[in-house]
């Protein structure tokens, strides 16, 4: 797009699904897209704005899958809308969560089951070409970038490189879902009556325990509540296999967020402080895997 199209906010102005004039007006959040609130004939409508991100696996035609399928399945709401660059999706009108809600018990036996939800029926859902989301590999292509990029960081990549093999092998084979593979809180809506999951830009095929480990991560549970999880999620008392499958992927998860992080230092041309989001995560990543290495040893 070139011209008046340069500015997301015009180009979603001028989209000719409105009756009349709008005025796009900005949502904060998300680092991977533009987000607009537009009411148009009385009606809201989340319009999302941004191109695909091949170096982080974000496809659009994989992100519309997606949220057509979570759609069908009651998971997200409707899509509006859909072309190069632009998803329109009706607006929820609720409250995003946060880290404490997940920690919260009866927030938290809102939210597994709608994971479960996600897990179980997304794919029934589902039509065309798809993506499988593997940790593992994304860990491998992540160093292959920051060598490329002659990255500052590529000294730690041998050591964290051989920690992420580590927890693949402990990982073992896996059940295949389609997975969200993104639950940052934010992307669950509470509208009161019922919880919306939102946001599909890293949806694919993947073990369930990344998203369990995602869910753990993000809301920074303690093991009492990792194990109310699983409980949740298993519907039945998660034996040590279960427990160790989630450690690892809990620490894989924040791995991958430190490498992402690592990446979009020497990618992205957004205005934040990767570095920092870097050391945090590294730092986290530290706790989870002393919280993993009891399991390797057993």
């Amino acid at each position: 797009m070139t011209g008046a199209y340069d500015d997301p906010a015009a180009r979603v102005a001028a989209l000719d699904i409105w009756s009349g004039r709008v005025e796009p007006r900005p949502v904060e959040g998300g680092i991977t897209n533009t987000n607009f609130l537009v009411e148009d004939a009385g009606r809201r409508f989340f319009v999302r704005v941004g191109a695909d991100i091949p170096v982080h696996g974000v496809m659009r035609f994989n992100e519309l899958a997606a949220a057509r399928a979570a759609e069908a399945a009651g998971i997200s709401p409707a899509v509006v809308h859909a072309q190069p660059g632009v998803l329109v999706t009706r607006f929820v009108e609720g409250r995003t969560l946060g880290e404490a809600d997940l920690r919260d018990p009866a927030m938290l036996a809102r939210a597994v089951p709608l994971v479960r939800r996600c897990h179980r029926e997304l794919a029934q859902h589902l039509r065309g070409p798809v993506l499988m989301f593997w940790v593992f590999h994304i860990l491998r292509h992540y160093a292959a970038e920051l060598r490329e990029a002659g990255s500052a960081r590529v000294g730690q990549l041998p050591g964290l490189l051989a920690r992420g093999a580590r927890l693949e092998r402990a990982v073992g084979p896996i059940e295949v879902v389609f997975g969200h593979n993104d639950l940052l809180p934010a992307n669950f809506i509470d509208s009161g009556d019922r919880l919306w999951l939102i946001d599909w830009d890293y949806a694919g095929f993947n073990s369930p325990f990344f998203d369990l480990g995602g869910l753990a991560s993000n809301g920074q549970l303690g093991p009492e509540e990792e194990e109310r999880l699983l409980a949740l999620y298993l519907e039945r008392p998660p034996s040590e296999a279960d427990l160790r499958a989630l450690a690892a992927m809990k620490a894989a998860s924040l791995l991958r967020e430190s490498l992402w992080s690592m990446v979009s230092e020497v990618r992205s041309a957004i205005d934040f402080d990767f570095a920092s989001y870097t050391e945090e995560n590294l730092a986290r990543f530290e706790r989870a895997w002393a919280a993993f290495e009891p399991f390797e040893q057993n």
